[in-house]
């Protein structure tokens, strides 16, 4: 009988999430650098390549893809001839492990789980507790499978139930293209199909964990209804024209997933969960021989690229810039911001509203007139950084509190990432303000554009503090201008037009 050690499971599980947290599989390297070679897209093409570059350094520096590290999905396997020799339930085990991960003082991992969710929300400080799937099976060893989901992919998640006779792929193509691009594709796709609503949504979720192959499915050719479905929603998914970071271009998705189970005839239960372009999870067993020995992989898996040049780019000085300067800046165009701007994320957006809201000035440092204010929450800062990986959040959460802080503080710009809402971007256009992006899935290459930082504001928010960072050469992209032209809605439509006119046999 083999006796899986209660610290040869929690050193597992630790060491895996370290692992994901600073290493891609290197079947979505292989898969985004052959997209990245076919894109045609500029926007999306440099894109890709800061995803690529951010990736190859987080390898070299063992520093995390994305600030947000997500939340842990543990999906387990036991075989039934399996002796536990330990005092902790497997459960307890696995929270060790988790909190031990987000706890390294070499790579501390963000802790963004919070209990109490319909109440204070208060953060565990750990992010335990992990969500963990137990399967008995027959055998002697313990199959695990480890993700870490960040939210921003999480969040689009959707679920539907159709009747029998409707068509899942135009319910998948009409829902696509509402997520936005909060997801940060270019990603996956998982489509759970049967069951019931909580076993589509689980066999969605599983979906993810299987490595990118779409590319050898359609060599050999699809064997049963899955694998069909699976070619036909890469290739129309891809021709809606998102592109990466939902710019526009060639590829949205470099992988559709599926997994289904039987169903009641009265239903089909179908969901839909996208994985981000930091996507993170690792299969490994334990056989009673001590822990994991995980596979490092070589520099050379990742590819040689080289970032635009910035000499095409336009370089601005926070410190200098005014409303009138940023009037010329056009959607779809590459800024190098260099100065001063502050950080914020919806907790202080919540505070300094309420403050406003109540007549009392905003905190000292807070001043956000003719400044930019960037949403993000960095990663702490290890050894000689500055911070850690400091990647742009969701900034459509940002939404209902923009109209307020431009109407009242003179805030200029907002950096973050994905689309804005049609009621922001009127906003914006209103007050002459400009919405930026930063690339999505490249965090630890931002962060090396920031020299200097110092909390302002609000500590007792932990990594949702406002900070004053000092930046230098920070790439960044035009979104929204101040006019209210939106790349996200412009670019993906002129790309879905292109695409229309492209032969299938050349996409």
């Amino acid at each position: 009988m083999t006796v899986i050690r209660e610290e040869d499971f929690i050193t597992s599980i630790a060491d895996a999430l370290q692992y994901i947290s600073y290493y891609h599989s290197p079947d979505f390297i292989h898969a985004l650098h052959d997209a990245y070679q076919r894109e045609a897209s500029p926007a999306a093409r440099d894109a890709m390549a800061q995803i690529l570059v951010n990736s190859r350094l987080c390898a070299e520096g063992h520093r995390p893809i994305c600030q947000d590290t997500g939340i842990v999905v543990v999906f387990l396997r036991v075989g039934m001839d399996v002796r536990w020799a330990g005092t902790q339930s497997v459960e307890e085990m696995i929270n060790e492990g988790v909190r031990r991960a987000y706890l390294d003082a070499d790579n501390p991992l963000r802790a963004s789980v919070v209990s109490d969710p319909a109440g204070q929300r208060r953060n565990t400080g750990d992010n335990t507790p992990a969500v963990i799937h137990t399967e008995l099976v027959r055998g002697d060893k313990v199959e695990i499978t480890i993700a870490a989901k960040g939210g921003g992919s999480e969040n689009k998640a959707r679920f539907t139930v159709l009747n029998p006779s409707d068509s899942m792929v135009d319910w998948i193509l009409e829902t696509v293209p509402k997520l936005g691009a909060g997801w940060c594709p270019p990603g996956l796709l998982g489509i759970g199909i049967g069951g019931t609503p909580e076993k589509a949504m689980l066999l969605a979720k599983q979906s993810l964990m299987v490595p990118i192959d779409i590319q050898a499915l359609r060599e050999r050719g699809p064997q049963n209804t899955a694998e069909e479905l699976r070619l036909t929603l890469f290739d129309k998914v891809n021709a809606l024209g998102i592109g990466a970071q939902g710019l526009g271009g060639l590829t949205t998705v470099l992988d559709v997933k599926v997994l289904d189970y039987p169903t009641h005839a009265a239903s089909q239960p179908v969901a839909l969960i996208p994985n981000c372009a930091a996507t993170r999870h690792i299969h490994f067993s334990l056989d009673g021989n001590g822990p994991a020995q995980l596979p490092v992989p070589r520099l050379e898996d990742w590819p040689d690229i080289t970032l635009a040049s910035q000499d095409s780019a336009r370089r601005v000085d926070l410190d200098r810039v005014t409303p009138e300067q940023a009037r010329d800046w056009q959607p779809g165009e590459t800024l190098l911001l260099s100065g001063h701007l502050l950080t914020g994320r919806d907790a202080a957006h919540k505070k300094l509203i309420d403050r406003l809201d109540r007549g009392e000035p905003l905190p000292e440092g807070v001043d956000l007139r003719g400044r930019f204010i960037y949403y993000v929450g960095p990663v702490n800062a290890v050894r000689d950084e500055v911070v850690g990986p400091a990647g742009p959040t969701t900034a459509t959460r940002m939404d209902k509190f923009t109209d307020t802080l431009l109407e009242k503080t003179g805030l200029l710009g907002m950096i973050g990432k994905a689309e804005r809402g049609p009621a922001t971007i009127a906003s914006i256009a209103r007050h002459g303000a400009v919405y930026l992006i930063a690339t999505g899935g490249a965090a630890y290459l931002v962060s090396k554009a920031i020299r200097s930082s110092r909390i302002v504001a609000f500590p007792e928010l932990g990594m949702e503090a406002i900070q004053e960072f000092v930046v230098e050469d920070m790439p960044v992209t035009v979104a929204v201008d101040s006019r209210g032209e939106s790349i996200h809605e412009k670019g993906p439509a002129q790309w879905r037009a292109r695409i229309a006119g492209i032969p299938i046999e050349q996409k």
